[in-house]
């Protein structure tokens, strides 16, 4: 069996920009280099393990997610050939003397043997790029419609897809959507394509819902935390930090529907999607592949994951918990994510400890410092951009609020490991979540 590792009311939310959840790690029989995200054989998109476990790598590419301890275990299906029956043998010829005749009769032709129609047996593909600042990982299964070389197209087209998009919604080109947005604070409004206004929309959605703890204007701490390839583990100055706050406030940016347009009201003051963008990408790639004719998949993008259908033995992919404590690529328990997605937000990947202390990328934007409430939240709902825009938002509300938040939400579950390490399980999860072992305790 397989194991992946590791909702919707009238208006979906979105992710908090402020993060890069924690990595699901996909296990499959075959464990890929990988030890992260939500998949079964190492592969494309952003991990391998018992569950394939697929990891994000590190803080490469631009901004690494955490491992989400998604792990999928690979099915039983192997990359076989089968053997096509022969044909019966044509009936012998019979030569017949016609009496009295001088020749001999010629043999009827043996009708056509029908054509061999060869069995075949799912095969497991993996594929895996980079896009977003993270890890992409893909696993599916090949059908009698659609066989290998149709399935990695599909995956390149998937990447294409994602890369589209951050394109579109990075801070990391001058020509972006974001980047325009950012560069006409305090002076006028921008601008912007169709889907890059849904996401802003969504995520100012998510802010209002969730006391803002979820706040796409997080950016304007930029430079003063340092947890990517840049690490830096010196914290700023409380004074430092205060000084950028008044930046920091999702009041700050204002939409015109009628326009299309993105306006924020004053200068220094900016918008990053990095916390909600890569689920959008995800539920995006999912749909392409799904209009290829694939019936069970899965795509991951570092902590976010989506899979489709049920695997050929009819088992339901599965997720396992990462371990906020314990070694990388380790899980507490496991989820069946079928049809679902599977987002974790995690104080353990980007990262350092200081005098005792732990300081981590997902920032609380109502005091500018990292979250204290949280080790690790996992969400799981129907599509990975609902799943994404409330994980950093439940991390940053703690058990009790953010547990309110979850319930709210039509289809939404959550597990969340306090900062005490108590483990808390949302309603919708009781009875489907199996817990290994307790999540290892530390700092």
């Amino acid at each position: 069996m397989e194991t992946p590792r590791c909702t919707g009311q009238a208006r979906r939310p979105i992710a908090n920009a402020s993060r890069d959840h924690g990595a699901h790690d996909l296990r499959s029989a075959t464990a890929s280099r990988f030890a992260s995200p939500a998949r079964a054989r190492p592969p494309a998109g952003r991990r391998p393990a018992v569950r394939a476990a697929i990891r994000t790598p590190g803080a490469s590419l631009r901004a690494t997610a955490a491992v989400v301890c998604a792990c999928i275990a690979t099915g039983a299906c192997r990359d076989r050939g089968a053997t096509a029956p022969s044909p019966d043998p044509a009936p012998a010829a019979n030569e017949a003397t016609a009496a009295g005749s001088a020749g001999t009769t010629e043999p009827s032709p043996a009708p056509p043997a029908p054509p061999a129609i060869a069995a075949t047996e799912p095969v497991r593909i993996t594929g895996e790029a980079g896009a977003m600042g993270t890890h992409l990982a893909y696993a599916a299964y090949t059908t009698p419609r659609v066989d290998e070389a149709a399935v990695r197209r599909a995956f390149d087209a998937a990447t294409d897809e994602i890369r589209r998009l951050e394109a579109l919604m990075t801070t990391w080109r001058p020509d972006s959507d974001l980047s325009r947005v950012n560069a006409a604070a305090g002076r006028s409004a921008v601008q912007v394509d169709p889907e890059t206004y849904a996401v802003v929309a969504e995520a100012l959605h998510t802010s209002e819902i969730s006391e803002g703890t979820f706040d796409i204007t997080f950016e304007g701490l930029h430079g003063l935390w340092k947890f990517d390839e840049d690490i830096d583990p010196h914290p700023p100055t409380a004074a430092r930090v205060k000084a950028k706050l008044p930046l920091v406030n999702w009041h700050h940016v204002h939409l015109d529907a009628a326009e299309r347009s993105i306006r924020l009201d004053a200068p220094g003051v900016k918008i990053s999607l990095g916390g909600i963008a890569k689920g959008y990408a995800v539920d995006r790639a999912a749909k392409l592949l799904e209009s290829r004719g694939i019936e069970s998949f899965f795509v991951q993008a570092g902590g976010d994951l989506y899979t489709r259908g049920k695997k050929p033995d009819g088992t339901d992919w599965q997720a396992g918990v990462r371990d906020p404590r314990g070694p990388e690529g380790s899980y507490f328990a496991m989820l069946a994510v079928s049809d679902h997605a599977f987002s974790t937000a995690g104080d353990y990947e980007r990262s350092y400890v200081v005098n005792g202390k732990r300081y981590h990328h997902i920032i609380d934007p109502r005091t500018g410092f990292p979250a204290t409430a949280s080790r690790s939240v996992t969400i799981w709902a129907k599509s990975a951009f609902l799943a994404d825009a409330i994980d950093d938002a439940v991390f940053i509300l703690g058990p009790e609020k953010g547990m309110q938040l979850v319930e709210s939400i039509d289809g939404v579950g959550a597990v969340i490991v306090d900062a005490k390490n108590n483990l808390w399980v949302s309603k919708r999860l009781a009875g489907k979540l199996r817990v290994i072992s307790p999540p290892t305790d530390g700092i």
